[in-house]
């Protein structure tokens, strides 16, 4: 074969002649006159044709890939507008002007940790935001609008997960405003947060999206053209306890009932570009408003059903305004920069002003369009059914109804099995083979492809299991780039391998080459449709990733159809392969976008699951979809299984890598390791009220799948052990578990003991029983015990009948009593205050089987958080910390926990 191949692509099979001759048979084209080159097949004795690239093409290929990547995704997935300054807002009249959110961003960092309870959250954060929202008003045009302020200081209770939360003294400042000329009663609600987590000053979460919403809230203010609909702007002042500010909202506030619409800010980064990952839900309208109006488009249906499977570990006050509303709205997140979310350096300096103007001009467009919305007016009228929604590169933009979406996938699917069987069809025809022969070959190609994709699933799967087994897990967490050979390289390998070994033995004499090639696309075709529709009968709206890979596939099959390329060599695999350039622009985008989100979430996934497996399965999903129609080309050149070869030994590489240093998961200041843990002092008192059990120590909540093991060789774990002996005994393990996460690891968790007692904080923890009554009644005899507690912001009760005991009634919800299949004692209750400190009082009815209320009924453990950044740790503690390696990042407090029987 010469090396000049400029008409190779030609040569393999004949051109499709001048219809009215019908199509010429491979005999007679070779018993013929010899019309031209290229109209002849040209096979050697092996039945090969012999127009493969050179194989040194094969390399090329694939780089253009990564090339294209790099080149276009990338920039495009890190590109942020230019913040606007002061200095230029008369040059941009009605811009979000980002360096005025900065300032006042600058102020609030400034400020530290702001955890719900403590003075500067509950005043200096208040007076601030009244400070800010009192300049907006003297810049506001009186003629046109009017601005009502509210301090709420709220009190609640609502069943979350296995707890009920309760508040009281919850401070949240709510700004309304109106235009004169508007007579709506639909207020369009924008909520973010400004509480933080113990340790973190909460820059990023949720700061940012505050200082965002006070900029909104000026322009909408200083506005020419007034607003349809009034806008409620909530600052809430409780997230993170969690969601007590935008329950105390949603449930009680006056101007409530009147929000029709949401949109809800948050974080589980610091800066960057934020997603949108739920909408609605059953209010596409709002999806036509995101459309008109979002000038950086950033959102996936995907991301809306991976979070709402409980996959993230994370959760939003969108939430309580759907659940407790209902409010339909667009649950909007910063997502870059996951490694600092509830760290310490979750500070000003990770923020960047260009990030604050893409979020300000989302948000500002937002909020103007949705405040002119003729929906508004009866929300309910427009409730059509769920959306599908993305962006392309952050390009534009893309949604419509799920039930369109129905008809798009089976319209597709259809026309991509019509194609085929045209395209399988005409092959016989030129070739003069019998139907048969080629509906036989495609149905070997159609093992082959889900044989290849099982192995590029199984693959990167199997890579995970393996280093959790050798307990490496998260060897990408610093260095993100090793998932390229630990996980993508093996899904490619998988996707190729069956149909590159079954097309190296020549199967058919009869079936060029070139048209093997072609049926393997089409198998894969196929393949995707029989899993779109399957989808699509789940009502998995993240059909639609298929869709667009038979969208493109089919568009490429029709030119090569009517162009007659499908019959002239390799020529068809040129018009696929541009064909293919737009979904894999999207999918390399959009799969790089999971794994920038989900890499920093590996560090608080927690001790149960393998975080590996996760993003082994994005990153061979990503390929799949990315290299369906892509990889398989690579047997268009020769020496294919050579290409392979190269994969595997980049893959063998980066394995050597990722056991090296390269591959420890932590970073100091950039990629650390979460240690969540507490400083406990227990105490344990018997029926007859003597004290069975003091002492102290470290629990332990392990954030991630490494466990203890990278602090082994660091610190001190003389004693480190589980709670497997203490969960027999003790109910909740003896521990004072924090929330309902801690406590549905509790099992799970670790014990470090200490000599030292814990020194708590001057405010104790105090149980008091009040009162103790036997009531009888006609129909039964029970008993009443009456309690009053008081102590730090955050406390917990756990509450736990003894054999032969119910409880009948209490003075909490009743919801968690009346439903005994879903929740099972110990019950907990935990308990949040803001402004308001004075004591809660609560009472339980019991009832026993015998009616004996002079022996153990019930099991009462009390915990005090004291969470707060305020509260001095004493020298054993503070030596603890100081001895932890710079890699590891602490979030603790010390807390008390005493469990008393009654």
């Amino acid at each position: 074969m010469g090396e000049n191949n400029t008409d190779n692509f030609a040569d393999a099979v004949p051109e499709y002649t001048d219809p009215t001759n019908g199509f010429k048979s491979t005999m007679q084209l070779m018993t013929d006159t010899q019309d031209s080159e290229d109209t002849r097949i040209d096979l050697n004795e092996k039945g090969r044709s012999p127009k493969q690239l050179p194989w040194y093409y094969g390399p090329v290929y694939l780089l253009f890939w990564v090339g294209l990547f790099f080149a276009v995704v990338y920039p495009l997935f890190n590109h942020l507008p230019t913040g606007v300054k002061v200095e230029e807002e008369s040059a941009k009249a009605g811009k979000f002007v980002a360096q005025r959110a900065e300032t006042t961003l600058l102020k609030i960092d400034l400020m530290g940790p702001k955890i719900a309870g403590d003075y500067v959250t509950e005043v200096l954060m208040v007076q601030l935001l009244l400070e800010e929202i009192e300049k907006v008003r003297q810049e506001m045009r009186q003629d046109l609008y009017e601005l009502e302020v509210d301090v709420q200081r709220a009190q609640g209770a609502f069943l979350h997960w296995q707890m009920i939360n309760m508040y009281q003294g919850i401070q949240n400042v709510v700004v309304k405003l109106s235009a004169k000329s508007s007579n709506s009663t639909s207020y369009l609600l924008v909520n973010s947060h400004y509480d933080s987590k113990p340790s973190s000053v909460g820059t990023g979460d949720a700061e940012f999206m505050v200082v965002s919403m006070l900029e909104v809230l000026r322009l909408m203010a200083i506005s020419d053209d007034p607003f349809l609909h009034p806008i409620v702007f909530l600052f809430n002042g409780a997230e993170e306890q969690p969601f007590h500010g935008s329950h105390g909202f949603i449930s009680q506030h006056k101007w409530s009932a009147n929000c029709k619409a949401l949109i809800n800010l948050d974080s589980a980064g610091c800066g960057g570009r934020e997603l949108l990952f739920q909408g609605g839900p059953n209010h596409p309208w709002l999806m036509k408003h995101y459309k008109k109006s979002a000038k950086h488009p950033f959102a996936t249906t995907m991301a809306e059903e991976v979070f709402q499977a409980d996959l993230i570990p994370s959760d939003t006050d969108f939430r309580m305004f759907h659940n407790f509303g209902p409010v339909p709205g667009l649950d909007l997140a910063g997502v870059y920069n996951g490694f600092v979310y509830h760290t310490k350096f979750d500070r000003f300096s990770a923020v960047s002003r260009d990030s604050l103007q893409n979020t300000g001009d989302n948000v500002l467009s937002l909020v103007q369009s949705i405040s002119n919305a003729e929906e508004m007016y009866d929300t309910e009228a427009h409730s059509e059914g769920h959306s599908v929604f993305f962006d392309y590169l952050g390009l534009f933009f893309v949604y419509y109804k799920e039930s369109t979406g129905v008809a798009l996938n089976i319209c597709f699917s259809l026309a991509a099995i019509i194609l085929v069987c045209l395209s399988l069809w005409r092959m016989a025809r030129v070739t003069d083979q019998k139907i048969g022969t080629y509906a036989g070959a495609f149905g070997i190609m159609f093992l082959l492809a889900i044989l290849g994709f099982l192995l590029a699933l199984g693959l990167p799967l199997l890579m995970s299991v393996f280093y959790d087994s050798s307990d490496r897990t998260m060897t990408y967490f610093t260095n993100s780039w090793l998932v390229i050979g630990l996980f993508i390289c093996p899904s490619v390998i998988g996707l190729v391998l069956p149909m590159t070994l079954y097309l190296s033995l020549r199967p058919s004499e009869k079936i060029p080459h070139a048209y093997h090639l072609q049926i393997a696309g089409h198998a894969y075709c196929i393949f995707l449709v029989v899993l779109c529709i399957l989808l699509t009968v789940a009502s998995i709206r993240t059909a639609y990733l298929l869709l667009i890979c038979i969208f493109f596939y089919v568009c490429a099959l029709i030119i090569n159809l009517l162009s007659r390329l499908h019959d002239r060599g390799y020529l068809w695999s040129l018009v696929l392969g541009a064909c293919q350039i737009l979904p894999y622009l999207y999918f390399t985008y959009l799969f790089h976008s999971f794994l920038v989100i989900i890499i920093p979430m590996t560090s608080r996934k927690g001790m149960e699951s393998n975080p590996d497996m996760f993003v082994a399965l994005l990153s061979a999903l990503g390929s799949i979809l990315s290299m369906i129609f892509v990889a398989p080309l690579i047997n268009l050149f020769r020496r294919p299984k050579s290409m392979i070869g190269g994969l595997a030994l980049v893959m063998f590489i980066f394995c050597m890598i990722s056991v090296s240093e390269v591959g420890f998961p932590y970073r100091a200041k950039t990629n650390v390791m979460r240690l969540h843990f507490l400083e406990v002092h227990r105490k344990f008192y018997e029926y007859d009220g003597s004290l069975s059990l003091e002492d102290s120590g470290y629990y332990f909540d392990l954030q991630d799948r490494r466990l203890e093991e990278p602090l082994r060789d660091k610190i001190n774990l003389t004693g480190f052990t589980r709670l497997d002996e203490e969960c027999k005994k003790e109910m909740k393990c003896g521990m004072p578990c924090f929330n309902h996460r801690w406590c549905a690891a509790v099992e799970d968790a670790h014990w470090l003991p200490r000599d030292e007692l814990v020194e708590l904080p001057d405010v104790p923890t105090v149980l008091e029983l009040l009162n103790k009554t036997v009531l009888v009644g006609e129909f039964d005899t029970r008993v009443r015990y009456d309690f009053k507690v008081s102590g730090p912001p955050r406390m917990s009760l756990f509450v736990m009948p003894l054999d032969g005991v119910k409880i009948l009634k209490w003075s909490f919800l009743m919801g968690m009593l009346d439903n005994p299949a879903i929740y099972k004692p110990p019950y907990h209750i935990f308990f949040g205050y803001g402004s308001d400190d004075s004591p809660v009082e609560f009472y339980f009815e019991l009832r026993k089987d015998d009616a004996n209320f002079d022996v153990p009924l019930f099991k009462l453990g009390v915990s005090g958080h004291y969470m707060s950044h305020l509260n001095k740790r004493d020298a054993a503690t503070q030596k603890f910390l100081d001895d932890l390696p710079d890699f590891a990042h602490p979030m603790e407090w010390p807390t008390s926990y005493e469990r008393y029987i009654f």
